[in-house]
């Protein structure tokens, strides 16, 4: 197959304990999925419930890396999140197959132009600009399933130069593992590559140029990356 200009190389993902890796198709994140983290941005989480936004692929970097700061935001903010990545798809995905169509997880941090995304709700637009920006994604490698299982509960952090800044569990979810998979495949043709974010607990807050950021989930893995100065 012949193109008019190199194509981009795929978009994959380190695996604990392996050679291979992850290849990426699709990333769906979920939004409002800890009670505590609704409350602070100021949503009552039984009036609103959990909801779906999307980001591009090519928003991933892996651990280790030195991203910079952002262009048109003074308000960059950090989301770590548990990733939970797609062997298999459907749709109508009944939660009792949910965990079956999973590979492994890992752990994400969703960066999030605050700003923007702030302007973007009162206005009522799309959050593209707050949400699905160049390196936006953050993501450690991959721990299979088969190796750790499917984790439902956890410790699950992140710190900023040492200091604990989110600190919460996976049993705190709103949409557990299963039920997110099962929402998501009625919006959604599930596949093979995709990759879920499934939410943050509270004690999201701003970035800075030169801050070291670390998250972890328990039993899952650890993420690392600076924001140059």
């Amino acid at each position: 197959m012949e193109f008019i200009f190199t194509p981009p190389p795929p978009v994959s993902l380190a695996i604990q304990g392996r050679s291979e890796r992850f290849p990426v198709r699709r990333i769906y994140c979920v939004g409002r999925n800890y009670a505590e983290h609704a409350r602070e941005m100021g949503h009552d989480p039984n009036a609103s419930p959990p909801f779906f936004f999307a980001q591009p692929a090519d928003a991933l970097v892996e651990s280790g890396s030195r991203l910079p700061y952002p262009p048109l935001t003074k308000d960059l903010h950090h989301e770590v999140e548990l990733v939970v990545a797609l062997k298999a798809g459907g749709a109508d995905i009944p939660p009792e197959d949910a965990e079956g169509k999973i590979y492994g997880y890992g752990v994400g941090v969703d960066l999030t132009r605050r700003d923007l995304q702030g302007a973007a709700k009162k206005e009522g637009k799309p959050w593209e600009a707050g949400k699905a920006f160049e390196r936006s994604a953050p993501c450690g490698s991959l721990a299979p399933a088969e190796a750790i299982g499917h984790p439902a509960e956890g410790r699950i952090r992140l710190s900023v130069n040492g200091e604990t800044r989110q600190d919460g569990n996976l049993n705190q979810m709103i949409w557990p593992v299963p039920h997110i998979i099962a929402k998501l495949s009625q919006l959604f043709e599930l596949a093979p590559g995709d990759l879920i974010l499934t939410g943050t607990p509270a004690g999201v807050g701003p970035l800075a140029p030169g801050d070291k950021v670390t998250a972890e989930v328990e039993g899952v893995g650890a993420l690392s990356f600076e924001i140059a100065s």
